[in-house]
């Protein structure tokens, strides 16, 4: 195994990523279907900022636990009861809306409960509007970012690289909240914040892809010997070592924060973001490599000029089989053809 890693390191090992295409698509239309079951069977669990509710914040004392703090706000009234620590000296419940009565009732019934002042117990009320005008600035800040990418990407490459591109984004969208949608963790402002954060790592990626196949690709002509794929190919097994780098060094800190951060420290904001930005990575490398090169491969693949390349490619490679197959016809000598050996008559007639 070390072996392997060596040599992939090395860039000695060349791996067929655009002729193992339709187990990419396979694999990838696997996860579009489980991410959009979820989403469906599931849904999202919005935040309170999405959906409105009301929030308590209140030091943490000795002995308090998550189920002793659902049990006491539970016989205040509330029905929809969320538990979660905001760092380490302090609690965050979360209702659904309640008015001003009811939580009044919550903040004494917390304060008795766990030997407090009742002006300890913070509350805040959040309408569901709010989450609205986020969704809606969230959606149209999507809408322009995939605008601008089309363009830039249409001038700066061409349009295929751009659609191969996007269709790579919203890949990683739809697994990204898929797993979000099957986990049930509680999507927020910060994980929305992860989601955009994610469409940036992932177009970096495939434009440090596409700018190897530009440069690849640009030089060949009618006389080259190989095709747009495995020249496309080519480009990518060279990039392959710079993307696992990039990504692992990114990764490790996101998961730093998102397996030790959360389960140390109770901190639910990072948990939000650390997940979308853990996720969004790992799918974010793979669609690159796995999803937007070979979906750019099979648009080229279409233009007369690499169909043309590729026949002249595969006739010279007929003829050289046949050329290198008639030499070595020509290298055995005529007796051996008949299963005799050169000189076995002489020593019979001896």
């Amino acid at each position: 195994m070390a072996g392997v890693i060596s040599r992939l390191y090395r860039g000695d090992i060349d791996i067929d990523f655009v002729g193992k295409r339709k187990i990419w698509y396979g694999l990838s239309a696997a996860l579009l279907l489980l991410s959009i079951v979820g989403l469906i069977v599931n849904g999202l669990n919005l935040g309170v900022e999405f959906r409105g509710g009301s929030v308590f914040d209140f030091p943490r004392t000795a002995g308090s636990s998550v189920e002793q703090i659902r049990d006491t706000v539970g016989a205040a009234g509330p029905h929809q009861i969320i538990v979660q620590q905001a760092g380490q000296n302090s609690w965050r419940v979360t209702t659904e809306s309640l008015d001003g009565a009811e939580v009044t009732k919550v903040q004494q019934a917390v304060a008795e409960r766990f030997g407090m002042p009742e002006k300890e117990v913070s509350s805040q009320v959040i309408g569901a509007t709010w989450g609205g005008e986020v969704s809606q600035k969230a959606w149209i800040g999507l809408a322009v970012f995939m605008v601008a990418i089309m363009l830039y990407l249409s001038v700066a490459f061409e349009w295929r690289m751009a659609l191969a591109a996007i269709v790579a984004l919203l890949h990683d969208l739809v697994i990204t909240a898929g797993i979000y949608a099957w986990s049930g963790f509680e999507v927020t402002p910060a994980t929305m914040l992860g989601f955009l954060t994610i469409l940036g790592y992932s177009l970096y990626d495939a434009v440090v892809v596409f700018d190897m196949i530009k440069e690849v690709t640009s030089k060949l002509g009618t006389s080259a010997k190989m095709t747009y794929t495995q020249a496309a190919n080519n480009a990518l097994s060279h990039t392959l070592i710079r993307s696992l780098n990039t990504s692992l060094v990114a990764i490790l800190p996101v998961a730093a924060i998102l397996f030790v951060g959360t389960t140390l420290l109770g901190a639910g904001t990072l948990k939000d973001l650390s997940l979308a930005l853990f996720v969004g990575m790992i799918v974010g490398t793979y669609s690159s490599l796995c999803v937007a090169t070979p979906i750019l491969v099979t648009l080229k693949e279409r233009e007369p000029q690499w169909q043309a390349l590729a026949r002249r490619v595969a006739a010279r490679q007929t003829s050289a089989a046949k050329a290198a197959a008639r030499d070595a016809k020509e290298a055995v000598p005529a007796g051996s053809q008949n299963g005799a050996v050169p000189g076995s008559d002489k020593r019979k007639k001896r």
